[in-house]
């Protein structure tokens, strides 16, 4: 929890936008854009896919301390020493992922609502995302949340919040407006011209 107190932008390595020959040196330009957090995200792609991306990606976030986090499949964390795992509303239970980890690693959660963001609390998630905040190409089925109730999930939930979907540099500072505090930037980040100047540029607003 002291390393998820001092993240305050998480960029998701989605390979629905990424080349796999490209995943590490995209976690390089991520962490030379002082990206605090990053997930690797591979809808489809099978558990020995992810399982060796994972360990690619570690050999590099792991120089810098950077805290890899897996999506979906936390078995994964059982073969290879990253730092966490994230769980959608559809996915396993933070209990059922902690027992597949096989050992102590961050655990998140996706939320919609503010209901869904207590329950996680509840469950024992160590951080959640909340959002979609805006419409996203990432998650084309799920209607946009909105601005609203940044602030009220703020307030109601104590663990770290990470707004998520259809943020970027345009938008950020009405993230930051309404109350958010840590936020994921998945396709503005990635289809960046410069992912290290636009990754730069995000952390220097969320300071």
């Amino acid at each position: 929890m002291s390393v998820l107190s001092e993240c305050r932008f998480y960029g998701i390595i989605d390979l629905g936008y990424v080349q796999e020959s490209d995943i590490t040196h995209v976690a390089e330009q991520m962490i030379e854009g002082c990206v605090d957090m990053i997930q690797l995200r591979g809808k489809g792609k099978s558990l020995d896919e992810l399982t060796g991306y994972a360990a690619r990606l570690h050999e590099i976030t792991a120089r810098s301390s950077t805290p890899l986090i897996v999506n979906d499949h936390a078995e994964i964390a059982s073969r290879v020493p990253v730092e966490g795992v994230h769980v959608g509303q559809d996915d396993d239970s933070i209990e059922v992922a902690r027992r597949k980890a096989g050992r102590i690693v961050l655990i998140g959660k996706s939320t919609l609502i503010l209901d869904q963001a207590l329950a996680a609390q509840h469950e024992g998630a160590d951080y959640i995302g909340f959002g979609p905040i805006f419409a996203t190409p990432t998650k084309p089925d799920y209607a946009p949340i909105g601005l609203a109730d940044i602030k009220r999930v703020h307030a109601d939930v104590s663990l770290p919040i990470f707004c998520i979907g259809g943020i970027n540099i345009g938008n950020l500072q009405s993230v930051i407006d309404a109350g958010a505090k840590r936020v994921v930037m998945v396709s503005a980040l990635l289809k960046a011209h410069s992912i290290v100047d636009y990754a730069r540029c995000a952390t220097d607003m969320l300071a």
